[in-house]
């Protein structure tokens, strides 16, 4: 295992041996010790290890493993040199096959333990993975000037910890990204607002061109305080050398600027290059961190549906227009709904720029309000969802209203989804496939993709 921190080195009486039965839904590994159920960070079912506690509570404990006298055949070395102590991810110890078995178990589990669906009851679709190494196009990293460490650490947090991780690279970050840690930490540190730092935002899309200046990469710098005209020089300097795009951001999302390059749209972009397709967004839009993940995810959306030239298609929490505008490729008609207004205005203007004259946008809370007469005048034959985490059981019952020959089911969370296939199962909605997708590997992150027709 790779090197640990002297947080987590034990006193020998900490130690315990113990057996790993299952495997938890987040990852860890599960046992009993004392009685007591025991999550095990770091194990997998059927290893042996030694384990350090973490906490203790009366119904169960948490451990860590710190070292692993039997194996499990699954196991593997993890890529990246501080997979151990890193919060970033949580499963680079299981080898990718073993990480997609697991995460369609629980997709199955769910189902059937809260809806009741057998997985014998309907079409298990084929696993989908990408890239599984250097595929995160979206990321957070937090900033903090340690005088011990010699300066500014930049990187994700520890496990189970407030502190961030003294690390030079990252193996799920753009490459490009990646390599920008370093000189990252040097120009930060230099910086007279070092210590008001908290936070960079990363947002990744796909090169305007391959002679392209640019790398199309935007950092957003968080900043607690005002910047002296020697941050700002050094921070446009950094985007010049490196060619990257930099913004501040003094407040709320309302406060983020582009000071580098001026004279520009701030606008990144990635292609969906099957159906012609270029979708602009702003590095502090909701996009998917998986650029070849995302395509496939489109892709599968768009074959579920079996889209027809007659159909009339309802797109909810559509965002940028992900799925809106090639769905708008292949039908009459589309409508989508997302409760962002900034969102919406960034949909239509990608609808625009591709010259899509039959896809409407609506902004609406659809968490709060019943159906709009105002977007559900037309008559769906077809309707997809991508909800945040918390599902859309408020609206599952509208939509089965509507009595759409097919509802396609995009999720990030399989237990908002199973609970929200059972309400879909009580309007006589009947589920006819699912399947899992990695999204983010090496992480218990779960998405997968559902279809439903009429009983």
């Amino acid at each position: 295992m790779a090197k640990r921190s002297n947080r987590f080195r034990s006193r020998k009486r900490d130690l315990v041996k113990i057996t790993i039965e299952g495997m938890s839904h987040e990852g860890r590994g599960i046992a009993h010790v004392n009685g007591k159920v025991a999550f095990v960070e770091g194990a997998l079912p059927g290893e042996i290890v030694i384990a350090s506690y973490q906490t203790n509570r009366s119904q169960f404990a948490e451990l860590k493993a710190i070292e692993v006298i039997k194996p499990s055949p699954e196991r593997v070395e993890p890529p990246c040199t501080y997979a151990a102590i890193c919060g970033g991810c949580s499963l680079q110890h299981l080898n990718n096959e073993s990480q997609l078995l697991f995460k369609e178990s629980v997709l199955l589990e769910q189902l059937e333990h809260v809806a009741g669906l057998q997985a014998e009851k309907f079409t298990l679709l084929p696993k989908l993975q990408a890239k599984v190494l250097g595929y995160r196009r979206k990321a957070r990293l937090a900033a903090r000037s340690v005088v011990k460490k010699g300066g500014v650490l930049v990187g994700f947090r520890e496990k189970n910890s407030g502190f961030i991780m003294d690390m030079e690279s990252c193996k799920v970050l753009d490459d490009g990204v990646s390599c920008l840690i370093n000189p990252l930490r040097q120009m930060l540190t230099s910086l007279d607002a070092s210590s008001g730092i908290p936070q960079i935002e990363v947002a990744v899309g796909d090169p305007d061109s391959e002679t392209s200046e640019y790398k199309n990469i935007a950092l957003v710098f968080r900043h607690l305080h005002g910047l002296s005209d020697k941050d700002m020089r050094l921070m446009m300097d950094f985007g010049i050398t490196n060619g990257v795009q930099i913004y501040l951001q003094p407040g709320g999302v309302d406060s983020v600027s582009k000071i580098f390059p001026t004279g520009e749209k701030s606008r990144l972009h990635y292609s969906l290059s099957d159906y012609s397709l270029t979708i602009g967004f702003h590095p502090m839009d909701f996009t998917q961190v998986n650029r070849e993940m995302n395509i496939m995810i489109v892709d599968r959306v768009i074959q579920m549906l079996d889209l027809k030239k007659s159909d009339s298609v309802l797109d909810l929490f559509c965002g940028l227009g992900n799925f809106t505008l090639p769905i708008a490729k292949k039908a009459k008609s589309v409508i989508g709904v997302e409760a962002s207004q900034e969102m919406i205005g960034r949909a239509k203007e990608n609808a625009i720029n591709n010259n899509l004259s039959n896809v409407k946008f609506y902004v609406e809370d659809l968490y709060k309000t019943s159906i709009s007469n105002q977007w559900m005048i037309p008559h769906f034959t077809k309707i997809m969802l991508d909800p945040p985490r918390t599902g859309a059981s408020e609206i599952m019952s509208s939509i089965s209203k509507l009595k759409p020959e097919k509802i396609v089911y995009v999720s990030c969370n399989p237990a908002t989804l199973a609970r929200d296939a059972k309400i879909l199962g009580a309007n006589g909605y009947k589920l006819k496939s699912a399947g899992v997708m990695d999204m983010f590997p090496h992480t218990s992150h779960i998405e997968s993709v559902a279809e439903f027709s009429p009983e």
